[in-house]
Order: C-alpha cells, then sequence, then structure tokens
C-alpha cells in the first residue's frame, strides 16, 4: 500500500484540513512554503490518465478550495497548483496528487527555465500534435 493510501486510511500521523466524498488535503511534510498542501483522491490512482473524470474533477474543485483557503487565511498572495504526472516529471509518490503551494513576492522559488524553440522546431512538434491519432 503507498504512503498515500495509507494517509487516506489513517494509518500514518497526517495534518488534513480538507475532505469530501472522493478527495482530501493535507500538508505536505517537505513544504516549499508553509501551507504547501497536497490534493489526492481518495481512490489509488498512478496517473492523471488513469484517473476517472468525475475524481479528477472533484480533486481540481478541492484545488481551487485549498488555494481560496491559502489566500484567506494565510495570506498567500497567489498560489501554484502542479502535477508532477510520471517519474521523469518528478512524481515521487505514485499516488496522484496537486501540489497546492503559497506563493508570496519575492519568495525565491522558480519552478523552471524557459527557453526557446529551434528553428523550425515549434513546427515539428505542432506538427506531430495535430496529425490523426492511429
Amino acid at each position: 500500500m503507498c504512503i498515500f493510501c495509507k494517509v487516506v486510511n489513517n494509518e500514518i500521523p497526517h495534518h488534513k484540513f480538507y475532505e469530501d466524498d472522493k478527495v482530501i488535503a493535507f500538508l505536505d511534510i517537505k513544504p516549499v512554503n508553509p501551507g504547501h498542501s497536497l490534493v489526492i483522491p481518495k481512490k489509488h490512482y498512478a496517473s492523471i490518465e488513469e484517473i476517472s473524470e468525475e475524481d479528477l474533477a472533484a480533486m481540481v474543485l478541492a484545488a481551487k478550495k485549498v488555494g481560496r483557503l491559502l489566500k484567506e487565511r494565510l495570506g498567500a498572495e497567489a498560489y501554484n497548483i502542479v502535477l508532477n504526472n510520471g517519474v521523469a516529471a518528478g512524481q515521487v509518490v505514485m499516488h496522484l496528487h496537486f501540489h497546492v503551494i503559497p506563493r508570496h513576492t519575492g519568495d525565491g522559488h522558480v519552478f523552471w527555465p524557459h527557453s526557446d524553440y529551434a528553428p523550425g522546431e515549434a513546427d515539428e512538434v505542432f506538427n506531430k500534435l495535430i496529425s490523426p491519432l492511429n
């Protein structure tokens, strides 16, 4: 059983502050900023491709509520909602989860560098994305 399934089943200590019939939200134990929260489905799904649309919608609505709480109760100016989907994307726990991270001007956290496409690269990528799936 994965660590987040243990959280759902109340088998390990955690700081859960939101719950409905499909999802829970709790504080991340290694926060980027205080209030950094995780929103997870109660049912185990490893990735976004696996989750039902109904459960995904519940996760998004819960993330919205958590973000509002971070702003209203913790004074966050803004927040990031982050999904690391797969090991190459930085997913460590293979139970689908959103990070809801409170942000403040000048907090020093940068998520990724930006770069430019090489000549012709954007067209090549675009054409692959619009071609019919087999």
